[in-house]
C-alpha cells in the first residue's frame, strides 16, 4: 500500500466539502494533478468521471476506488477523499460512501494498483467495516485509521514486506515530517474569486493569502484563461466559472500550498 501511505505523507487526504459525487471526484481529480510530476497531463477529471459513467467504481462497504489509467511508466498515485456525511454514490450495496480512494495509473503499475486495492479491501473487511472513519471527528483521526490499515497489511506480507516499509519510512521521513492531520488542512483550501472589471476579490480561509491575490495587477488576466497555475507560493487549480455580467464572474479554485 506504498501510494496510500505515499499520499497521507505528501498531504493528499482532504475532507471532500461536498456530498455530490461529481463535485467529489472533480476535486481529488485536481488534487492529484496538483502533482508536479504530472504537469501538463489531460484532463484528469474528465477522464475520471467518463469512466465512472460506464462502471461505478464503489466497491461497497462505504469505499469507493475511482481510476484513471494513463500510458507508459510513472508511480501509481492516489488522493484520498473523507466524507463524514457520506457521498450518494450509487454503490452497489447503496450505502453511502465515506472514504474515497482516487487512484492514477500508468500501464506499467497496473499490477501494483490491483494489489493495493486488494490490499484496502482486506484491511476493511477485517476492521469489519470502516465505521471508525465514518464516524471519526477529525481528519487526522481518519489518518492515524488508515496507517493502521497500512500497517496491518505490511505485517501480513511477511518480513519481505515489512522491510520494504521500513525503506519507504525512511526515504519520506528524510524527505519530509509526517505531517499532523492539521498541517494536511493548512495545505488545501477553498478559495473564491470575484472579478469586477480588473478589480479581484478574494474569498478563502487564508487572509494573508487574500491579500496576496488581491494586491496581484496581473490576476485578472491570468483568471480569464480558466485555467490552473502558481502564484505567491500556491498552486491555483481550476475548478469552474460563474458568469453574472458581462464584467462580473465568480472563479471557483483549490489553493494547495506548494
Amino acid at each position: 500500500m506504498k501510494a496510500l501511505l505515499t499520499a497521507l505523507r505528501e498531504g493528499r487526504l482532504v475532507e471532500l466539502p461536498e456530498t455530490d459525487k461529481t463535485r467529489s471526484l472533480e476535486y481529488l481529480a485536481h488534487l492529484i494533478e496538483a502533482v508536479p510530476d504530472l504537469a501538463g497531463s489531460p484532463d484528469l477529471a474528465e477522464a475520471v468521471l467518463a469512466r465512472e459513467a460506464t462502471l461505478n467504481t464503489g466497491i461497497g462497504l462505504g469505499i469507493a476506488c475511482p481510476h484513471v489509467r494513463a500510458p507508459g511508466a510513472g508511480e501509481l498515485l492516489c488522493a484520498v477523499g473523507w466524507s463524514p456525511a457520506g457521498v450518494e454514490y450509487g454503490a452497489r450495496d447503496a450505502k453511502k460512501v465515506h472514504l474515497v480512494v482516487m487512484y492514477y495509473i500508468p500501464e506499467a503499475q497496473k499490477g501494483t494498483y490491483l494489489k493495493e486495492v486488494s490490499q484496502l479491501a482486506g484491511a476493511v473487511q477485517k476492521q469489519g467495516g470502516i465505521q471508525s472513519i465514518a464516524t471519526a471527528g477529525t481528519l487526522s483521526e481518519v489518518r492515524d485509521q488508515l496507517l493502521d490499515w497500512v500497517t496491518a497489511a505490511v505485517e501480513s506480507g511477511g518480513p519481505e514486506a515489512r522491510a520494504r516499509m521500513i525503506r519507504l519510512e525512511a526515504k519520506a521521513s528524510a524527505e519530509v515530517a509526517a505531517p499532523s492531520g492539521a498541517a494536511i488542512l493548512g495545505q488545501l483550501l477553498s478559495l473564491q474569486l470575484v472579478t469586477v472589471g480588473e478589480k479581484v476579490v478574494a474569498l478563502c480561509q487564508s487572509a494573508a493569502l487574500a491579500e496576496q491575490l488581491e494586491k496581484d495587477a496581473e490576476l485578472p488576466a491570468m483568471l480569464k484563461q480558466r485555467v490552473t497555475f502558481d502564484r505567491n507560493g500556491w498552486r491555483l487549480i481550476y475548478r469552474s466559472a460563474s458568469t453574472y455580467d458581462p464584467d462580473r464572474v465568480l472563479y471557483d479554485y483549490i489553493a494547495l500550498k506548494l
